[in-house]
Order: structure tokens, then C-alpha cells, then sequence
């Protein structure tokens, strides 16, 4: 019995021993213990946090190692890369490294580039530098933005619309190819007229700011709009009937228009001449209606109005006849010049403004106004013209129309 169960025992220590060798063989063979390989250092600024340690290293796509050890030394990290024996002739030492995702939200893998001048082949203990060129800080920079995105987006929903964006588009690239080429075209056509349209869009924001100051203004015409709409609204029935009102008004001046259109047309074309002379000389009419009220006091005096004796006052100087009309010292003369204007009372020529005169109608005492109306007035008794009046005659002349003395010693 004894022997038994010491047996027993012995098989299940063993069975234990062989268990933990085949889980650390499981485990070696992962590790890749076992497989000869060449240790090469990788120096990089990072590699963030999707790079782990047995993670590929592909050459154009081909795996020619995996990553042993990712550690920090300060001013970088060191990364230990098992690079296989038979490769090691195919990779040039001054080859360089990116680290790159395998898929969008898969980790990182190194990938070696090969330059376009290879040196010597790679040996173990070498050291491989990060690629710095151009393309490589772009593509580092995409997906170091890209990834905040990444975080955001749920992979399971992106798969998805992926999934159906490329059901969509299944079987229909030729259609799509011809949008892309027409829409191509469109833009071809549009891009030419993009300062036409950046000017309309500057000018369009000048408006909506000329809009912005004046809407107080347009909402307060609203406003008031509204209490005018709504007091139509309330005298709807007086309106309505003013417009039956005008609807019949409007119908009898149609039938009095059409009965009396011969006699409106030769009426406005027999008026035609006689409103074109008043229009000539409607510069008149006012300084004829000034001269009219300025007279109602002159004829109220001569009336005798507000006093004891009313009647016509008139003061009758006979002169001597001049005889027998003779044609050559009697005939009228026509030479008024000048067009229709404004003259002051009593005077026949110059075109002067009323202000010149005072009420005896002889303006300014030895004024060029005074000196005119007096010619005006001496020249049909001497039978000669105006202008042969000598100009010293308003001295002489002039203080005896004012009523006063002219004393000649």
C-alpha cells in the first residue's frame, strides 16, 4: 500500500516537472530561445507606446527579424533587434528604420529602408539610425494626428461604415471616375473666376454689415408696419368700400375720356403755344406778384384810404402837344433785349433785383438804377432814345422827382 502511493506520488511530481518544462518551452520557443539569430541596436527619438518587444521587422514587406528589447537611454530610446543570420547579407549597414502600424489600430513594426547607395552588409553589434528624411517626418506627423482621432473614433462603428462605404461603391468606379473628371472640369471653369467671386463674397459681407447697423431701423418700420396692417385689418369695410368708390370713379373718368379724347387732344394741342410762353416767362411771375402787394400801398394812398377825403387823388400835369405824328420822329422803337426777367417798378431794361429800389421807384439816389429809369422817362419827351439822355440828367432831374428843390446858381 505503502509502495503504491509513494509510486503515485512520484508520477504526479513528475507530471508537475513535465508541465512547467513545457510551459517554459512554449514559452523559449515564443522568445524564440532557441533560433540563432544577430543582435542589432535601432536609435530612435520614440516609438510610443504600440511598439512591443517580439514585434516584426520587415524589409519591403518581407519579415527579417523581430524586436528582443525596447529600453530608454536619455536622450532617445535603444531598441534590440534579432536580425536572422541569412539575411544579414542583404541588408546594408547604413541601412535606416520607421516605425510603422500594421493597420490603422494595429501595432507598430519596424520597417528597414534601403538606401539607394548600400554600404557593407549589416554585421552584429551595428547600430541602425531612425529614418529623418522627408517622407518619413510626414508620414510620422500623419499618424501622430491621427492618432487623437483614432482614440475617438469606435473601431467597431468605423469598420462599419467602412463596410458600407465599400458596398456602396462596389461595381460603380466607372461612374464615380466619370463624376471625378466632370466635377474636374466644373473646377477648371470655376477656378478662373475666383477673385470675381472672392469680390462678391467680400461685397455680399458689406452688405449683411450695412443690414446689421440698419436692422434697429428695419425692425422698428416692421413694428410700425404692423400697426398700419392691423388698422387696415379694423377698418377692412371702409377700405373696401373706398375701393368700390374708386373702382366707380375710375369707370367714369374711362367713359369721360374715351367720349372726350378728340377734344383733350386738340385742347392740349391748342394750349400747347400758350403754356409754352407762360413757361418762358415764369421767371416773371414771381416779381410781378412782389410788385403787386408792394402797390396796394401806393394805391391805397391814392384812393384816400384811412382818411378824410376818399376818392382817386390824382396830381394832372398838362404839357404842350407835340403836333402832327411825324414817321421819322414819332415811330415807336422795339428794342427791348434781354428775355423774360425781373425789373424793379418803373423800369423797362436792366435786369436788377427789387432790393435796388425804395417805394418812389427811384432806387438809390444817383444810383445806375436811377440813372436808367430817369432816361427811360426823359427820352420819349426830348423824341430821342434812352441812351442819348446825357448820364449828369439824373442830378438835375432826380431831386425833383423825390420832391425836392434844385437850386441851379
Amino acid at each position: 500500500m505503502n509502495r503504491k502511493r509513494l509510486r503515485d506520488q512520484a508520477l504526479g511530481v513528475v507530471f508537475i516537472v513535465l508541465l512547467g518544462a513545457l510551459g517554459w518551452l512554449a514559452i523559449a520557443i515564443y522568445d524564440k530561445d532557441f533560433v540563432s539569430t544577430t543582435p542589432v541596436t535601432l536609435r530612435a527619438d520614440r516609438v510610443g507606446n504600440q511598439l512591443k518587444v517580439n514585434a516584426d521587422v520587415k524589409v519591403r514587406g518581407m519579415v527579417v527579424g523581430s524586436v528582443r528589447s525596447v529600453s530608454t537611454t536619455g536622450d532617445g530610446v535603444a531598441v534590440e533587434l534579432a536580425i536572422d543570420p541569412d539575411k544579414l547579407e542583404l541588408l546594408p549597414s547604413n541601412v535606416s528604420a520607421r516605425l510603422l502600424p500594421k493597420t490603422l489600430f494595429g501595432q507598430r513594426y519596424v520597417s528597414l529602408v534601403v538606401p539607394v547607395s548600400p554600404a557593407r552588409p549589416l554585421a552584429a553589434g551595428d547600430v541602425i539610425h531612425q529614418d529623418t528624411t522627408t517622407r518619413a517626418i510626414e508620414v510620422e506627423k500623419a499618424l501622430k494626428d491621427l492618432l487623437p482621432v483614432l482614440q475617438a473614433v469606435q473601431p467597431q462603428k468605423l469598420s462599419s461604415t467602412l463596410g458600407a462605404l465599400s458596398q456602396a461603391l462596389e461595381g460603380r468606379g466607372k461612374p464615380l471616375g466619370e463624376t471625378l473628371v466632370t466635377l474636374n472640369q466644373y473646377l477648371d471653369k470655376l477656378n478662373p473666376q475666383m477673385p470675381q467671386i472672392q469680390q462678391d463674397i467680400t461685397k455680399l459681407a458689406d452688405t449683411f454689415a450695412v443690414y446689421e447697423n440698419a436692422g434697429p431701423d428695419i425692425v422698428d418700420a416692421l413694428n410700425g408696419l404692423t400697426t398700419t396692417t392691423k388698422t387696415f385689418a379694423e377698418q377692412k369695410d371702409q377700405v373696401a368700400a373706398l375701393f368700390g368708390t374708386l373702382t366707380s370713379t375710375a369707370t367714369d373718368l374711362d367713359q369721360f375720356v374715351r367720349a372726350n379724347r378728340p377734344t383733350l387732344i386738340g385742347l392740349s394741342a391748342a394750349s400747347r403755344p400758350t403754356l409754352e410762353l407762360l413757361a418762358r416767362y415764369s421767371p416773371e411771375f414771381p416779381c410781378l406778384t412782389d410788385a403787386v402787394a408792394k402797390l396796394r400801398t401806393s394805391v391805397d394812398k391814392a384812393l384816400g384810404v384811412g382818411t378824410g377825403q376818399p376818392g382817386l387823388h390824382v396830381t394832372l400835369t398838362v404839357k404842350p402837344g407835340r403836333g402832327a405824328y411825324q414817321p421819322g420822329r414819332d415811330r415807336p422803337s422795339y428794342n427791348a433785349t434781354g428775355g423774360p426777367r425781373c425789373y424793379a417798378a418803373g423800369l423797362s431794361t436792366g435786369a436788377v433785383t427789387p432790393a435796388a429800389y425804395t417805394q418812389d421807384g427811384l432806387g438809390v439816389a444817383n444810383s445806375p438804377e436811377e440813372a436808367r429809369f430817369i432816361s427811360e422817362l426823359l427820352a420819349p419827351v426830348e423824341g430821342v432814345s434812352p441812351g442819348e439822355i446825357p448820364g449828369w440828367s439824373s442830378l438835375l432831374v432826380g431831386p425833383l422827382l423825390r420832391g425836392a428843390e434844385v437850386d441851379l446858381s
